[in-house]
């Protein structure tokens, strides 16, 4: 079963019957659902067939009403299903209904789908209805209707009645009578809303006509108040909604296209569609039935062409790409080859060398084995013959060892003879040094006396001098006086130390005063410069956003003497938010020009800011524009609830409570921007009962709110029972009321702090300043006392020195005690500058005589000469005893020389045999040696040789295994496989080394270009088929589109034309499908230029008008069984509201025309009407009287007031 296609203004999802919670008309669902074309996963390229065929497939009745011109065309889709069938095994489970797309849009997927009828309008019954035009309406408990039923006509049916009558809810009967979701209506989102309050269920019951031939369509819905479900029953039969919509999509009924059906609340959103929006709902209300397949074909087609086109580029792209490196390649890989080649005679040649190693090594390893069998006889041999002759050496040995050692004996005894000699010897020379010391000694004593006699005389006269010096000592001053002088002058000194003491320390205080006076100004100019750069910053900001504002402000504050009062700056520089958390609401209350106006405070600065800046460059050098304001006596609303209300609400305050200014500012916030009419909620919105807010604001007229981040601004409604409207929008975060500004209070206490640090800096430097002359003086009374005590302390000091002089002298003299503690003439001279020049007189006087000494050593001498006598006579004796020992010596070792002769010519024969059976051993241990290294030799070649084997892969072991046993291996020696070998390493150096993972890149590379080129061939298949069925889908929709924009298009123009305005339906053509756009170009004065239908360009008249006259252009080409508009008329002035109606009731009271609703609470006077339209006017309210012959039946009052006029009239 196809799924209506929706609008994207409209709630895709009809989910009243499957027990969920409807999806509120602000947020629609949006999802992406693709065709399903089997169950089974397959391959992406058979996936793309399949949805080629599906689009194509969807033409089959567009080639039905083209007729004859696609016959060639129609062959080629045939050949393309068949080979889709094929492709799809054609099982019925292969097709999937439609799904829809991210717009609401169906896309078909197969002309055979089960259950899928063309959405052609029918033909006119002889009663004049067309089939799915609504014959009877009957609600129940339904909004404001209690019960009502009602028959509408074939043709236009004008609806009116008052504001509130239930004129709307006619339009929301017929949209949920028949399924349509309520988003499509844009007011409430749940059914259990439109149950009428106080009652539990009712229902809605639509009679529609039914195709020719067979029974009307009566579908009732029942609604229930407490439940989001519903039940449907057609025709007395029970059915699900999908049931409902199957029928309503046979009879192509479009309740959800604005272009057909336009309630209420959607009159602005048809201006505020886009273009390509417009396109879509256009095609679906009017022209051919196949326009919005034909679209979607192309949509999709097009966008998938693109991709192949795309991939395909990309795919040739590669293959070139793969196919130049594999060229590149190619010479490499050939190298590669040859290489192999000779790598592969090497491995045999490496393979061969150890086995030809091992088979010489095994050869020279069994010629050995014999050699050192021979040689150890040999040896055996010789070792028997030498065994006597060894014998007898040995006995030699032992004999020539003894005697050697009787020898060394003898010769230890003589030199211990030798050594008592020495001893004797030494003995004597030492006896013989004392004895010619004690001869010097003698000869000293002469010139030791002369000396004494020198220092004698020496003495005597330095005595001499220094008694003379103390007996006359020079001048001495009183040392006592000169301490008295210098004690009385430090006493005066004393007074002016601690003058000086006090002027440092109030030095100190008035230094210690001026840092803190300095410290305070750093301080407050810091302050003031962070109070400062915060306006510094705004106007930043504001130059940002109005360089012409950012250079007036300047000048402003460089000529504030030319103006009466203060220009007030614009609230950018001159309001602030203290509370960053209300600055965002604040903001909010401002728009830019706002936020830019600057604000005088009387007439005459008002004319002249706008005579020197605006009118003329007298200012600034240039003429700028700038926004001003000035009110002589501003009048402005009360706040709309006292302040015990607002917090009772839940709201924080007022917006000018959270703002600071200049007092003369207030009146541009109050007059022009009610701040203080507009209550903010920010610290806790969730407090803030909307309807109680919306009620108590709404009392006064209206006003503005915010809670949280939405801007709400209530009104009440000019209709009707201005019942009060709210309007909502979201506010952008602060961007100018986040900077704090400064508080003029503490830019005003930094200043004063300012001053009064300087004026205490002044006093402070002028302090110091006298001090500094005081302290002048002090230091020149300090400097002369100064010098009064050096000259004192300098008298005293040499005083004292001479004192010291004359007592050190007396101490030389000799009259302290003293005592000589050598008579030595060296310690004399050693101690002369340690004793006293009278003491060391005295000491040279008593030293004894020589004469005493002398014979003393004298008889020293003859004792010493004594002993050397008695030595020299022990030394004698020890000579003979030595001469008799070595006599015995020399004895023995001639006979030892004899022995060792003997031992020598037996040693000799015994050593040539010996070096005969060496140089026999010699050569068998040779022989043995290169037998163990041929033995290990063989053997580690015959492991190389089968490891060797064992690594090589089969081919090369069953080709060596083949040289073996035809003997090939064993023809060539070593020296020739190594040769040969080396040959083929040096061809192998010579070949340029190729990386083997080349030449599997370029086996990789080759296979890749061929499944490369296998995917673009069947690209290209595809390409040319989506081009194929690009051009029969736009060969058939862009001729069709073309003809009804321009049908709807003429009638558009002509409507225009009739009412003095312009208007005008362009296609806009675009590469990509789903860009094409319907516009619509309006003018409705005669100075403009036609101008695009926007929701925000022209007015609410402007925008209304243009809608009914594009949907009455759409009338003639309508496709939908009835059509509706509700309250299109608001906002028109009188002419354009009568030139609408009349143009209306002559598009749609025509014979062929279909069943049209026109809603609307007024009308004017003397309109045209005709036969063929129906009008039904709305009796209902909440005092309707009791229905009786005179009152209560509204057509027989309208009957009884025609009857009466018509006999006032006779």
């Amino acid at each position: 079963m196809v799924r209506r296609a929706l609008s994207d203004a409209t709630d895709d999802s009809l989910k009243e019957n499957s027990r969920r919670a409807p999806v509120s008309a602000q947020k629609p669902t949006k999802m992406r659902r693709e065709t399903l074309r089997d169950k089974r996963v397959r391959r992406a390229e058979d996936d793309e067939d399949v949805a080629d065929d599906a689009h194509l497939n969807g033409h089959d009745e567009a080639r039905d009403v083209q007729g004859g011109n696609e016959d060639g065309a129609e062959g080629e889709i045939e050949d393309e299903d068949e080979a889709d069938d094929e492709d799809t095994g054609g099982s019925p489970k292969g097709r999937k209904r439609a799904r829809a797309n991210t717009i609401g849009d169906s896309h078909p997927t197969d002309g055979n789908v089960k259950g899928k009828q063309k959405a052609v309008t029918l033909p006119r019954d002889v009663d004049g209805f067309i089939p799915g035009s609504i014959m009877r309406i009957q609600l129940r408990n339904f909004v404001t209707y209690d019960y009502v039923e009602f028959f509408p006509g074939p043709h236009l049916n004008m609806i009116l009645g008052p504001n509130g009558t239930g004129k709307s809810s006619i339009a929301c009967a017929i949209c949920l009578g028949l399924n349509f979701p309520p988003s499509v209506l844009g007011r409430a989102s749940e059914l259990s809303a439109f149950v009428k309050l106080g009652t539990s269920d009712g229902h809605i019951e639509i009679e529609l006509k039914g195709p020719k031939g067979k029974p009307n369509l009566v579908i009732r819905r029942t609604l229930s108040a407490t439940s989001k479900s519903s039940q449907f029953i057609l025709n007395g039969h029970a059915m699900s909604g999908r049931e409902v919509n199957q029928r309503m999509a046979e009879l192509n009924v479009q309740v959800s296209n604005l272009c057909s059906f336009l309630p209420q609340d959607k009159v602005a959103e048809f201006a505020r569609m886009s273009p390509q929006q417009l396109l879509r709902e256009t095609q679906r209300a009017a022209g051919n039935e196949n326009l919005t397949a034909w679209h979607d074909t192309l949509i999709t087609a097009g966008k998938e062409l693109k991709h192949l086109e795309t991939t395909l580029t990309a795919d040739r792209e590669q293959l070139k790409t793969l196919q130049e490196r594999n060229a590149n390649l190619e010479r490499d890989v050939k190298r590669y080859e040859e290489r192999r080649a000779i790598e592969k005679e090497i491995e045999l040649l490496e393979l061969m060398l150890p086995f030809v190693e091992y088979t010489e090594a095994k050869r020279k390893y069994d010629q050995l084995k014999a050699a050192q069998t021979e040689m150890h006889e040999k040896v055996k041999k010789l070792n028997e013959s030498n065994a006597p002759y060894i014998n007898l050496t040995k006995k030699m040995d032992k004999q020539l060892k003894d005697l050697q050692d009787l020898r060394e004996k003898k010769k230890s005894a003589t030199q211990q003879k030798f050594a008592s000699m020495k001893r004797k010897w030494q003995e004597n020379l030492t006896l013989e040094g004392q004895a010619e010391e004690l001869k010097n000694e003698l000869d000293n004593l002469k010139t030791r006396e002369k000396n004494r006699l020198k220092e004698i005389q020496k003495s005597e006269k330095t005595v001499e001098n220094l008694q003379k010096n103390i007996d006359n000592p020079p001048k001495i001053e009183d040392v006592e006086a000169i301490k008295e002088q210098l004690k009385q002058l430090r006493a005066e000194s004393r007074d002016v130390t601690e003058r000086q003491g006090d002027l440092q320390e109030r030095q100190r205080t008035c230094i210690e005063e001026e840092s803190r006076h300095k410290m305070e100004l750093e301080n407050a100019r810091r302050n003031l410069r962070q109070l400062d750069d915060v306006n510094s910053r705004r106007l930043k900001e504001l130059e940002k956003v109005d360089k012409d504002a950012a250079d007036v402000v300047q000048w402003l504050r460089q000529n504030r003497h030319r103006f009466r009062m203060d220009i007030i700056e614009p609230p950018i520089l001159s309001c602030a938010v203290p509370d960053t958390k209300f600055a965002t609401a604040v903001e909010a209350c401002f728009n830019f020009n706002d936020l830019r106006t600057f604000v005088a405070q009387c007439q005459e600065d008002a004319t002249l800011l706008n005579r020197l800046v605006v009118d003329s460059p007298d200012a600034l050098g240039r003429r700028v524009r700038i926004n001003s304001w000035f009110r002589p006596r501003p009048e402005y609303a009360d706040p709309p609830m006292s302040a015990e209300e607002l917090r009772g609400l839940g709201f924080d305050g007022y917006a000018s409570d959270f703002i600071q200014c200049p007092d003369g500012l207030r009146p541009f916030l109050h007059s022009t921007l009610n701040l203080h009419r507009t209550a903010i909620a920010v610290q806790a919105p969730n407090r803030v009962d909307a309807g109680r807010a919306m009620e108590v604001v709404a009392r006064s007229g209206g006003a503005s709110y915010i809670v949280g981040n939405t801007y709400n601004q209530v009104s009440r409604s000019r209709y009707g029972q201005q019942k009060a409207q709210n309007q909502t929008r979201d506010i952008r975060h602060a961007r100018f009321f986040l900077f704090a500004d400064a508080d003029p209070a503490q830019k005003a206490a930094a200043e004063n702090a300012i001053r009064e640090a300087e004026f205490h800096l002044e006093g402070c430097k002028k302090q110091i300043n006298e001090l500094s002359v005081e302290d002048s003086k002090i230091r020149a009374e300090i400097n002369e006392f100064s010098s009064k005590n050096n000259a004192l302390e300098k008298r005293k000091k040499a005083a004292i020195d001479i004192k010291k002089k004359l007592e050190t002298m007396k101490l030389k003299l000799g009259r302290l005690p003293f005592r000589l503690q050598s008579h030595s003439c060296t310690k004399l001279l050693r101690d002369r500058n340690s004793v006293s020049e009278q003491g060391q007189l005295d000491r040279l006087r008593k030293q004894p005589s020589v004469d005493a000494e002398r014979a003393k050593l004298k008889s020293k001498i003859l004792k010493c000469s004594a002993q050397r006598v008695i030595v020299l006579k022990d030394y004698e004796k020890l000579a003979r005893e030595a001469i008799a020992s070595q006599t015995e010596a020399s004895k023995v070792a001639l006979e030892a020389l004899q022995v060792a002769a003997n031992h020598a010519q037996l040693k000799a024969m015994c050593s040539e045999r010996e070096d005969e059976m060496q140089k026999a051993l010699a050569e068998f241990n040779k022989v043995r040696q290169e037998y163990q290294i041929a033995k290990l030799d063989s053997r580690a070649k015959l492991d190389a040789s089968k490891e060797k084997i064992n690594s090589v892969d089969e081919e090369l072991r069953a080709r060596f295994q083949e040289m073996e046993q035809t003997g090939e291996a064993q023809k060539r020696s070593v020296e020739e496989l190594t040769v040969e070998l080396q040959t083929q390493q040096e061809k192998l150096e010579l070949s340029m080394h190729t990386n083997p993972g080349v030449v599997d890149q370029y086996k990789k590379r080759q296979e890749a270009i061929a499944e490369l080129e296998r995917q673009i061939e069947e690209r290209e298949e595809k390409v040319q088929k989506k081009e194929r069925a690009i051009k029969l889908a736009r060969d058939n929709w862009e001729p069709a589109l073309t003809r009804l924009v321009e049908s709807v298009g003429q009638k558009f123009s002509a409507a225009f034309d009739r009412i003095g305005c312009a208007g005008e339906i362009k296609l806009t053509p675009h590469e990509d499908y789903d860009k094409w756009a319907i516009d619509i170009l309006v003018k409705f004065r005669d100075h403009e230029k036609l101008q695009l239908l926007t929701g925000e360009r022209q007015s609410g008249g402007e925008r209304s008008l243009t809608t009914i006259m594009y949907l009455m252009s759409l009338t003639e080409e309508a496709r939908t069984p009835f059509s509706l508009v509700d309250e299109i008329n608001q906002g028109m002035d009188a002419r354009a509201e009568r030139a609408v109606h009349n143009s209306l009731v002559e598009v749609t009271c025509k014979s062929d025309s279909g069943q049209y609703f026109l809603i609307t609470p007024k009308l004017l006077a003397d309109l045209l009407y005709h036969e063929r339209m129906k009008v039904l006017c709305v009796n209902n309210g909440e005092w309707l009287p009791e229905e009786t012959d005179r009152v209560g039946n509204m057509m027989r009052m309208i009957e009884g007031y025609v009857n009466h006029r018509s006999r006032a009239s006779a």
